[in-house]
């Protein structure tokens, strides 16, 4: 029979990863009090969410593909210190350009700590497994991000938005101890390349793997459709006639967990075969949603369906690409999912600072309407792309290892 990762373990991965990623996502509903206590207009607040993604985007390119050369356990160590001290300067900062170098900061040291983690997973997995431990994994990293807008909301509204920054570095103090000790150290790293040739084959195993280049931009689509909802909802809640309090608005990440854990078998459903069914199906739910939710302004009970939808289908398709850009060698892991989630970085950037200017000018209504453009581009692009290494979507073959 063959062995599993054990059930601790595989919560661990789960609880580590959602607790990085949150790092990256507390300003999200804290966005109207960052501008009034910066005086930063409506327009250009979510740049404040832009600069975290380009900390996120640094990360890809220039730490996470240094798990393929190091001892995963002891980078993540370091990097976990360095995240708490950017958690810390966050809290601490005076100025809107102290704001943004904390920000950036904390999107380079919680991208790397929550792909390095999903890569450690994937290596630590048998190959019968791979989409199911990294499916758990990542489920966990999507809990995060939707219980970071509740934690964020909610501590914001006892302690203002700096008690939300202080309590993320106790957090991750808290669990630095568990994943020192229990998580599993694997063998050493048998990759001699020098940084520059290892930062330089990432070019080189984009440009070869076909895959990898499809199921990237089908990310950079798709975080900028959450993107666009999740920078947009804030500003309607958070004015009349609703005047949601953080705390409420945060709230409302806790309806996408059902959609995340039902989605959570997307990694198995992977290992079978079945990833291109799964794709459009997650595709289709990313579009259907956004009827619901531009009716937000009539019924709650719309924004709650659309909340639900959009997150099944975006966790559903997450945890099959990344079930698929896994197919290789553990030697190029680290790399693969910085290419994969750099093209990540990029949608979720663009999502935040388009939201912002387009709610500006156009509304709820405006921000649906092109969350719905981006959606419907998303489904084109993979049925354009449907038969492009069609046996490696199919999980039939292994991808190529020419950049190790």
């Amino acid at each position: 029979m063959k062995s599993k990762m054990p059930g601790s373990v595989l919560w661990l991965f789960a609880v580590a990863s959602g607790l990085s990623v949150a790092n990256v996502y507390y300003a999200q509903p804290l966005l109207d009090a960052l501008a009034r206590d910066f005086n930063i207009g409506q327009a250009a607040v979510g740049g404040v969410v832009s600069a975290t993604q380009v900390g996120c985007a640094l990360a890809l390119l220039l730490l996470v593909p240094l798990g393929d050369r190091v001892n995963r356990r002891r980078l993540m160590a370091l990097q976990l210190l360095a995240l708490v001290a950017a958690l810390i300067a966050v809290a601490m900062a005076k100025s809107t350009l102290a704001l943004l170098g904390g920000m950036l900061a904390v999107g380079l040291l919680g991208t790397a700590m929550t792909q390095g983690l999903i890569a450690y997973a994937a290596s630590a997995a048998q190959p019968h497994e791979q989409g199911r431990v990294v499916g758990a994994a990542q489920s966990g990293v999507f809990i995060g991000l939707l219980l970071a807008r509740v934690f964020a909301g909610a501590v914001s509204d006892l302690a203002g938005w700096r008690g939300v920054y202080l309590c993320a570095a106790a957090l991750m103090l808290a669990i630095a101890l568990p994943l020192w000790r229990w998580l599993p150290n694997l063998p050493a790293v048998s990759n001699a390349m020098s940084y520059q040739r290892l930062l330089a084959s990432m070019l080189t195993l984009l440009r070869q793997d076909k895959v990898l280049q499809v199921r990237g931009i089908l990310a950079l689509l798709m975080f900028a459709v959450f993107n666009i909802f999740w920078s947009g909802l804030v500003l309607p809640l958070s004015a009349p006639p609703f005047g949601f309090s953080h705390t409420m608005i945060g709230a409302l990440g806790l309806v996408g967990v059902v959609g995340a854990l039902a989605a959570a078998r997307a990694g198995r459903w992977a290992d079978r075969g079945f990833g291109q069914r799964t794709s459009a199906v997650a595709l289709a739910l990313l579009l259907v949603a956004w009827w619901p939710l531009s009716l937000m302004e009539r019924s709650l009970g719309a924004l709650v369906v659309g909340i639900v939808l959009l997150d099944l289908g975006g966790q559903a398709l997450h945890v099959t690409n990344q079930s698929m850009i896994f197919r290789g060698r553990a030697e190029e892991h680290s790399r693969r999912v910085g290419i994969y989630m750099l093209f990540y970085a990029l949608g979720s950037g663009a999502g935040a600072i388009s939201t912002t200017a387009t709610y500006a000018y156009a509304g709820w209504r405006g921000v649906c309407v092109l969350g719905a453009v981006v959606s419907v581009s998303a489904l084109l692009f993979w049925r354009a792309t449907l038969n492009v290494g069609v046996d490696r979507l199919d999980g039939r073959t292994s991808a190529p290892t020419g950049c190790v």
